[in-house]
């Protein structure tokens, strides 16, 4: 039986990833993720989803993995969300992307 089962679940994408949220996960996974903090499920849609899991007191989140989100969380800086509420999903831009893959050429 799952001991979180009285946890409210939250499904998170990059888009609606807010500070306290960005947060969590990089507390929770200070050196990354790896395969085996991946939890796989499918969607309402019948998709296959990839999402690490994050707790708090009353809400277990599942974070969906990204390209985006192992960059923002490489990049993870406090001082960049100081500026705006915990809650709010408009604080995590999206990163640009094409400049991380010149950084691997």
């Amino acid at each position: 039986m799952d001991k979180h089962a009285h946890l409210r679940k939250v499904i998170v994408d990059f888009k609606k990833l807010t500070p306290e949220v960005l947060k969590l996960t990089v507390e929770t996974y200070p050196d990354g993720y790896d395969d085996d903090d991946i939890i796989s499920f499918r969607n309402a849609n019948g998709e296959r989803v990839e999402a690490v899991e994050v707790l708090t007191e009353d809400t277990k989140y599942l974070v969906k993995i990204s390209e985006k989100l192992e960059y923002t969380m490489e990049n993870y800086d406090e001082a960049d969300y100081e500026d705006f509420k915990d809650d709010d999903p408009e604080a995590v831009p999206d990163p640009d992307m094409s400049e991380h893959e010149n950084d691997e050429d």
